[in-house]
């Protein structure tokens, strides 16, 4: 199976492996400052009436994204991808370079009598990315590591910039937040070996240290939302 090459992926291996580390061991927080950060639930989320929703985030490496929201209740389908860029383009080693426009992301389908997409964003900022991190998250940098909400109408990006003034405002982060708001762009899966990384890797040293804290936060931070079997792109969470 094809793994990550980006340097930040490869820099962080070399690192863990000069200190001696066990990765597997090792469990830090969702954000760069040691701490997980509870943010409170947005103020303006209307219900909405359709029988199923659609939202596309970025915010670092699809895996721990798809890992967390693959354990979301009312989440039917998470698919690791890119958007932001061109089609031809849409390559896991194009991508990496950081000059396709593209970022990694996930395209989350899901059931808005079970969650609402102002839901979707509260674990987004609390446990799945660190807004405060410009083109990069955690050992990864670049572009492709943007965090980016790419709302799918008007709705959406009202929901999402409102929250992002109440979390600023109330200075939830001692950081600025950067996340960008923008339209939705066409969306590409990406490759079937990045699918379900998480679920199938979870001893996998960038999984360990990265993102397996991130779903155990979601379980302590955020247990309403919590599922423990997770929903897979593949059956049993297999190719």
């Amino acid at each position: 199976m094809p793994l990550s090459s980006t340097k930040g992926r490869r820099w962080f291996f070399a690192g863990l492996l000069g200190l001696g580390v066990l990765a597997v061991a090792m469990r830090v927080s969702a954000h760069a400052d040691g701490t997980a950060v509870a943010v409170p639930a947005p103020a303006y989320d209307p219900k909405s009436a359709a029988a199923s929703e659609t939202a596309v985030l970025s915010g670092g490496c699809f895996w721990g994204m798809q890992g967390v929201y693959e354990h979301v209740k009312g989440v039917e389908h998470v698919v690791a991808g890119y958007t932001g860029g061109a089609a031809s383009t849409a390559q896991y080693e194009i991508v990496s370079t950081g000059e396709t426009g593209h970022a990694e992301s996930v395209q989350i389908v899901f059931d808005p009598k079970v969650i609402s997409y102002g839901q979707i964003l509260q674990i987004y900022f609390t446990v799945a990315a660190d807004p405060t991190e410009l083109n990069y998250q955690g050992p990864d940098s670049g572009t492709q590591y943007r965090s980016e909400i790419w709302a799918a109408d008007a709705g959406q990006a009202k929901v999402a910039r409102d929250y992002i003034a109440q979390l600023s405002a109330a200075h939830v982060f001692s950081n600025p937040i950067v996340v960008r708001v923008d339209p939705v762009r066409p969306f590409y899966e990406a490759e079937s070996y990045h699918q379900d990384f998480l679920v199938l890797h979870p001893d996998y040293p960038y999984i360990a240290v990265n993102d397996i804290p991130k779903v155990e936060n979601l379980q302590t931070m955020l247990p309403q939302f919590y599922r423990m079997s997770p929903v897979t792109v593949f059956p049993a969470g297999g190719a």
